[in-house]
């Protein structure tokens, strides 16, 4: 797989957050839910670029296309005492796959995790998405079959920020 010479990756910048609200619903879409997508230019202007930045987001370009992107944040491991980096989303158009841009995105987020001092990488992939399990495998990315996600959606986080920190169970 050679990839384009006319291929970048970069940092997002403010003025990119139209790019990266379309790649997000692109996704929503890809993964059959693109009515669920809320987010919106402002939002993401503030928890991207505003005082206390949450994540951060890589772009991928085919020349001046934007055709993919990775979207990722820092969590912590008590056990080994460091930082990891967490892949909320890793997208390439459908049509742009199998160029080897979705690869040179994680090779680009391992860098950034061995320079940070990052203990891992971790991400989730839905049980369906075939195409993408095989390429995590290829990379030698192992998936942890003993761990259960759990959620909490805002309602939820209401309901349980308003009970009492000790109830009889």
């Amino acid at each position: 797989m050679k990839i384009q010479t006319d291929f970048a990756i970069r940092p997002a910048r403010v003025e990119d957050v139209p790019i990266i609200l379309q790649l997000i619903r692109d996704l929503a879409t890809y993964e059959r839910a693109p009515n669920e997508v809320t987010a919106t230019e402002e939002q993401l202007v503030d928890v991207l670029f505003g005082e206390k930045p949450v994540a951060e987001v890589l772009l991928a370009f085919e020349g001046k296309s934007p055709i993919g992107f990775a979207v990722f944040f820092h969590n912590f491991s008590t056990w080994l005492g460091r930082p990891g980096l967490y892949l909320e989303d890793l997208f390439v158009k459908p049509e742009k796959r199998g160029k080897g841009y979705g690869r040179a995105l994680l090779v680009d987020l391992a860098k950034i995790a061995r320079d940070r001092g990052c203990g891992r990488m971790e991400w989730a992939v839905l049980n369906w998405n075939e195409p993408a399990i095989k390429f995590y495998r290829t990379l030698g990315a192992m998936p942890l079959d003993e761990w259960t996600v759990y959620r909490l959606t805002r309602d939820g986080i209401a309901r349980l920020a308003e009970t009492e920190q000790v109830e009889q169970e």
